[in-house]
């Protein structure tokens, strides 16, 4: 897609969204039910139903059920070197260990995304479009390997966080769909990491990154564009990217769509000769949406594909979305909705689920009692010392906290909200700063909606009884009023 303007807001780097909720460790719960995984993975179905797995890429678990080789790779920045994440086991889940010890006390990012087809269709760093990306040579950033910590079957796993700059692409594939020839596609995404902003795609694209044609793409989309289609309400969606357009049915424009928003998203999206359709639905539980299933817009017949496969971006590297993926395909050929039904059994089985295991709220954000207005990290920003502030809530990742058990209350998934230079008088501004478990980093969730630190018993508390975008929070004597009161919500 070719975006003409972007939020400065909404260009920065952001967490992962997590949740609010008192669990009993960091990530898993050891005495949480360990599902085992299926023996058939989506791609066997795929396989069974006529229409093969032509990419297969996922950080979180095997998509065939004999595939025994690397999922991802990361790179640490203390010294540059690589390492392979696998399986647990042939057909399993993401050993994160693997992760975890080569990362520890360092910065990982995801250098590559593997393809399990056997076709070497693996992603790597995105190159330079007609919108160039924030790294050096305007290629896209790469992922933060521990943005993104989920459980799927009661074991860690962690997704590709994709804040906006982030991107990664193949140009040079193997047995992907080219011209009109049909595919399907489908991705499993968090339904609560998105924006507005163009384009949050994984599947089909063009090979040179130009936005020179109409029907040059075919690729899953998700958030809450309004540029181009649309559906009801204020979204998310899933949608098209056939350039030159997100579809949210046969017209541009408006298509009465049902926006989606369950904690994990299957979003699924296929293509033949003048018929298409968008399918949806609970990547933890139930069946799928039939959202749309007609005819080509007008000038999207016959299509035009290349062949190339993105995620994160748009087809001309656009690069102002957001979202965080898990897993997903391409396939060749058209899947039935039998198959494809088949393929939303075996991801809900595979279970999925938030970080810290237990039952965590969803979509929570810290809401004034005074204000109505969220606490906010600015800008998506992730620099240690940035103050918190009060501003409209949006659904972003800046505004969703999650209290351990160690009483800190974390964003980003490696950010703590933290008291200044441990500061215990009034006007100590609330941070974010890196999590260490000081009681500085560590609060208490009362009853009567304040939030007090456990260090020095000051309320966070909304600077001057502030209620405007922007009001900066901070450290104040408990008074009870309701610039002191706070309420989690969904």
């Amino acid at each position: 897609m070719n975006v003409k303007k972007r939020l400065s807001r909404f260009m920065a780097a952001a967490g992962v969204p997590l949740v609010l909720a008192v669990v009993a460790g960091a990530y898993v719960v050891s005495d949480a039910p360990q599902a085992r995984a299926a023996g058939t993975g989506p791609c066997d179905i795929y396989a069974s139903g006529g229409t093969p797995c032509v990419a297969a890429h996922s950080t979180t678990r095997a998509l065939y059920g004999a595939y025994n080789g690397p999922l991802y790779q990361v790179r640490r920045t203390s010294d540059n070197t690589t390492r392979d994440v696998g399986v647990l086991s042939a057909g399993g889940y993401a050993d994160a260990a693997t992760q975890d010890s080569f990362c520890a006390n360092t910065n990982c990012v995801i250098t590559i995304i593997y393809d399990q087809s056997g076709r070497n269709n693996r992603l790597t760093q995105a190159p330079p479009g007609y919108w160039p990306g924030p790294a050096p040579g305007g290629w896209d950033n790469l992922a933060d390997a521990k943005a993104a910590p989920i459980t799927i079957g009661g074991q860690k796993a962690y997704g590709v966080y994709i804040a906006p700059g982030t991107g990664y692409r193949n140009n040079n594939t193997n047995g992907v769909a080219t011209g009109d020839q049909p595919e399907g596609i489908y991705a499993v995404v968090d339904g609560t990491h998105y924006n507005e902003w163009c384009c949050f795609d994984y599947g089909n694209a063009q090979t040179d990154g130009l936005a020179d044609a109409p029907a040059i793409m075919e690729t899953v989309y998700f958030g809450a564009n309004k540029q181009w289609g649309y559906g009801d309400g204020a979204g998310p969606w899933i949608m098209a990217d056939l350039e030159w357009g997100l579809f949210s049915g046969v017209n541009a424009g408006y298509n009465s769509l049902a926006p989606i928003n369950h904690r994990f998203v299957t979003a699924m999206v296929k293509g033949e000769p003048n018929h298409w359709a968008i399918r949806g639905g609970n990547a933890q539980s139930g069946g799928l949406t039939n959202y749309f299933d007609g005819r080509r817009p007008n000038g999207y017949h016959p299509m035009k594909k290349e062949g190339a496969i993105l995620l994160g971006i748009g087809g001309d590297n656009s690069v102002s979305g957001r979202g965080t993926f898990y897993e997903g395909v391409l396939t060749s050929g058209y899947p039935t909705a039998a198959t494809e039904d088949a393929v939303q059994a075996n991801i809900a089985a595979a279970a999925y689920a938030p970080a810290g295991g237990g039952t965590p709220q969803q979509n929570v954000q810290l809401v004034g009692g005074q204000s109505g207005r969220c606490i906010d990290v600015p800008d998506g920003s992730t620099t240690n010392g940035t103050q918190v502030q009060l501003w409209d809530c949006w659904g972003g990742a800046t505004q969703r906290w999650t209290y351990t058990s160690g009483k800190q209350l974390q964003v980003y998934g490696n950010k703590c909200l933290d008291a200044s230079g441990a500061g215990t008088s009034n006007g100590t501004q609330a941070i974010i700063w890196d999590c260490h478990g000081g009681t500085n980093q560590q609060w208490n969730l009362n009853t009567n909606g304040t939030i007090t630190s456990a260090q020095s018993g000051l309320c966070l508390d909304a600077n001057g009884y502030g209620t405007a975008n922007g009001t900066k929070i901070h450290l104040w004597s408990c008074h009870g009023g309701t610039n002191q009161q706070w309420n989690p919500r969904s």
